[in-house]
């Protein structure tokens, strides 16, 4: 591998205990600066941050904490919703986590009084990924190793529940294509559900296992990506179900995979954690090697910036952000 590919880590933030799991907003807030959210061992902290790349008076990188949110156990997915606005009076923060003792938690705060907080209850077992409703933010859905993906409103009530044939590992909903749920399940299949007939329309194949982490491309609909074995796939869902695109980049097994929300053919994956440092690949469909290369001290978690081609990963103490080019 090129030399110039490895990039350092262009920002840090210091964290009061372990990163598990870190992400921005991918919804306009109706603020100047990001949103963005990470996980602990029993709270969740909301901050915000600003970046030299798209403001010429910060130097490196602006981060604030608004408010930290007591969570009373490990924290492993957070959700936005598209509802949290920073310009309305008085502002709205709300988002959901999936916890270790297998229940979704609502936050709803307006960064002063009020601070609720629901629990949805229903999964028997871990719940691997979450995500809103992406334009009205009244639903929230969830996969599990209990093999279901079932969607919620907002007072934790089941809308919708599919039985998957094996445990569900990722779940996008596109801004784009409200009334379809992808949900990607561990033995290599990744499902796309209609959720007005709350029927299976469309699945595609990894071919290998295991599927540990699917995305749904923001600036294309047409492509899916996912991490499965120690390989990247992609695939064009009007050309076949099996993947157009793979190839081997983790040596062990790969973790995570997103997409860029500025370009199609950019996108990162994570190794897995567990070894001294975790592996963070950002990858161009127009280059044959990573384009960026960066390790984290035991890293978890992997969020791309609504606006800018820049990367955060949670770690040990600190939150890790890589910039790439375009």
């Amino acid at each position: 591998m090129k030399q110039d590919s490895t990039r350092n880590i262009a920002y840090t933030v210091d964290c009061e205990d372990y990163v598990h799991v870190v992400k921005f907003n991918p919804f306009d807030s109706g603020d100047a600066s990001s949103l963005i959210a990470y996980g602990g061992n029993n709270y969740v902290v909301v901050g915000t941050c600003r970046f030299q790349e798209e403001d010429a008076e910060v130097e490196g990188m602006q981060y604030k904490t608004l408010r930290t949110f007591h969570h009373g156990i490990r924290v492993d997915a957070i959700a936005w919703s598209p509802e949290t606005r920073l310009d309305a009076l008085p502002p709205q923060i709300r988002f959901c986590t999936a916890a270790s003792d297998r229940k979704l938690r609502l936050f709803t705060s307006d960064l002063q009084d009020k601070n609720e907080f629901k629990i949805f209850d229903g999964h028997s077992d871990y719940i691997n990924d979450l995500v809103f409703a992406p334009q009205e933010g009244q639903e929230v859905a969830s996969v599990s190793d209990d093999h279901t993906c079932r969607v919620w409103d907002l007072d934790g009530n089941e809308k919708a529940h599919f039985v998957l044939r094996s445990p569900g590992m990722s779940v996008c909903w596109h801004p784009e294509e409200a009334f379809k749920l992808m949900v990607a399940e561990k033995n290599g299949t990744i499902r796309f559900y209609d959720l007005i007939t709350q029927q299976a329309i469309l699945s595609l194949e990894c071919e290998q296992t295991p599927l540990m982490s699917a995305d749904w491309c923001f600036k294309n609909t047409l492509k899916i990506g996912a991490v499965a074995g120690s390989d990247w796939l992609i695939w064009d869902i009007t050309r076949s179900s099996y993947p157009q695109d793979k190839r081997p980049v983790h040596v062990d097994r790969a973790r995570l995979f997103r997409w860029s929300r500025v370009n199609e053919n950019l996108f990162a994956t994570t190794g897995y954690p567990g070894k001294t440092t975790t592996q963070l690949l950002v990858h161009h469909l127009g280059h044959p090697q990573p384009i960026l290369t960066g390790s984290a001290a035991v890293g978890s978690g992997l969020t791309w910036h609504r606006t800018l081609p820049l990367c955060a990963v949670g770690g040990d103490h600190k939150i890790f952000f890589w910039v790439t080019e375009m």
